[in-house]
């Protein structure tokens, strides 16, 4: 007796990039402390589109996110644990920044391909490094369709150019599974936790899991991507001959009104302490989240050090206002 496979599609969800993009278009920063997340409506609304876009059954959604030593946290637990959800796990490395995870998902397209799990897979995220990954699988006759998640103006947000040029189609979520899925922390800290901040010159306390749960690097140091507007950059632009100071200066300030809002909406006390006991150094998920949105902000171009210099001090003058 002969048994056949019925043809399937498989879904590949890049954590890191649907996060902190959907943390764009929710709150205007890459800052992914400022949002919470209702995880199981968002991955069947996911699934949904995937089985609408592919015309075929989902076999399993792989969920690929970071945890410190590996070791899955509460939230993690439990959505390996919700049904047809493979929770693929990288880990955190000394420098903050997640290990693993892209080499977890280039390995497992590949290998899923060779071994003919699914016909078409539908691929959440934007990173360059995958682009191989994709390519290879191709050979073995898989199809491979991005799903982006839209900006503002729901339009394509950060998806690397060279990524697209690879696959074989690129759509972007539905806005209405970001929006209603994805919302602002609402819960600010009282004046008065503020005001308990202490103050000195005492090391920061260790970052946890969820200080360091926010991928991504300045724009500059990416690949080419898709500008806010859905444009393609075909070179990583770098600064202007002339740079109209006024216009710098506003393009910061914004930043900086934008990330420390977010932050200050979803930090606990805790958190708040930290930061205050360990200026001038700015805690790395913040740091990250001001670098990537103004280098955003101005287009993908290289941020200088003495642009990184006064986004910084902009942001503990704007915090010592307060």
């Amino acid at each position: 007796m002969l048994w056949t496979v019925k043809p399937r599609c498989s879904l590949y969800v890049d954590v890191g990039y649907l996060l902190s993009a959907a943390a764009v278009r929710v709150t205007g920063t890459s800052f992914r402390n400022g949002i919470q997340v209702d995880y199981e409506p968002l991955i069947d609304a996911l699934v949904q589109q995937a089985e609408a876009l592919s015309e075929l059954p989902v076999l399993r959604v792989h969920w690929y996110d970071s945890a410190t030593d590996g070791v899955p946290d509460n939230q993690q637990q439990f959505i390996g644990e919700l049904p047809n959800v493979k929770l693929r796990l990288g880990r955190f490395g000394f420098d903050g920044q997640q290990k693993g995870v892209d080499l977890r998902i280039g390995l497992d397209l590949v290998a899923h391909a060779r071994n003919g799990a699914a016909d078409v897979f539908i691929l959440v995220s934007g990173d360059d490094d995958l682009t191989e990954a994709v390519e290879e699988a191709q050979v073995h006759g898989v199809q491979v369709i991005l799903l982006a998640v839209p900006n503002a103006d729901d339009k394509p947000h950060g998806i690397s150019r060279h990524l697209i040029r690879a696959a074989d189609g690129l759509k972007i979520i539905f806005p209405d599974t970001i929006d209603q899925s994805v919302t602002k922390v609402q819960v600010p800290p009282t004046a008065q936790s503020i005001a308990l901040a202490p103050q000195g010159g005492r090391p920061r306390a260790k970052a946890t899991s969820r200080d360091l749960n926010n991928e991504g690097v300045p724009g500059a140091l990416r690949p080419p991507m898709l500008t806010s507007g859905g444009a393609i950059n075909s070179e990583p632009p770098s600064a202007p001959a002339y740079e109209d100071p006024a216009e710098l200066a506003k393009q910061i300030d914004s930043v900086v009104d934008n990330v420390l809002l977010t932050f200050r909406r979803s930090a606990t006390p805790e958190a708040l302490a930290e930061l205050t006991a360990g200026k001038p150094s700015i805690p790395r998920d913040v740091d990250k989240a001001l670098l990537t949105d103004l280098s955003d902000r101005r287009g993908g171009i290289e941020l200088s050090e003495a642009v990184r210099h006064k986004l910084r001090a902009q942001f503990w003058e704007k915090y010592d206002e307060a």
